[in-house]
């Protein structure tokens, strides 16, 4: 039987303020916080099992090292494909670089940035459920089961959410204290 269709949303953890004109935006690391975000986070993959088939990662360098901080929690040998195009890219163009997913592809995780992960995680939502995600911090995931069989067809309310978490959300379901993950 085949699986139905699940992309993951995933913003880089938080990165470094620009140190100087020297440092392009895309070249900012992570910084210690974001370290630590992107480890609670990858207890959550593990904890609820989600194991993604394929990776598209930005080229920026905070969306790479957030890849980086994950892999312990990636399936072994999950194809990782960083792509130039990610970096800002809006909603129309996340959609349309998802719809050219092989349909034998069951499970992407989309690493990128704001504003555009905010505004394509909203748009495949129902209106009715639109609600459940009201912003997008560093190092938030949502994971979304899609309603159409194909990755062509991935659109506008095509998927129900079935998860949305934060670090902070995931530190108050743990009890673990906030300089441990995050603000």
């Amino acid at each position: 039987m085949r699986r139905i269709p699940r992309l993951l949303v995933l913003r880089h953890a938080q990165a470094d303020p620009p140190a100087g004109p020297d440092l392009r935006d895309e070249e900012r690391p992570l910084s210690p916080k974001g370290r630590r975000q992107i480890t609670v986070v990858a207890a959550h993959l593990v904890a609820s099992g989600i194991e993604p088939d394929l990776v598209l990662c930005s080229a920026a360098t905070r969306t790479r090292q957030t890849v980086a901080h994950l892999a312990h929690a990636l399936p072994s040998g999950v194809p990782v494909l960083v792509e130039d195009q990610l970096y800002l890219a809006e909603a129309n163009d996340l959609l349309a670089r998802l719809r050219q997913i092989d349909d034998g592809v069951p499970s992407v995780l989309l690493v990128g940035h704001n504003p555009g992960l905010h505004t394509l995680a909203v748009g495949l939502l129902n209106p009715s459920e639109r609600h459940r995600v009201p912003t997008f911090p560093t190092a938030a995931l949502s994971v979304h089961d899609l309603s159409v069989p194909r990755w062509s067809e991935l659109g506008p309310a095509t998927t129900r959410l079935a998860d949305f978490v934060t670090p902070r959300l995931l530190r108050e379901a743990t009890g673990t204290p906030e300089q441990a993950t995050d603000a």
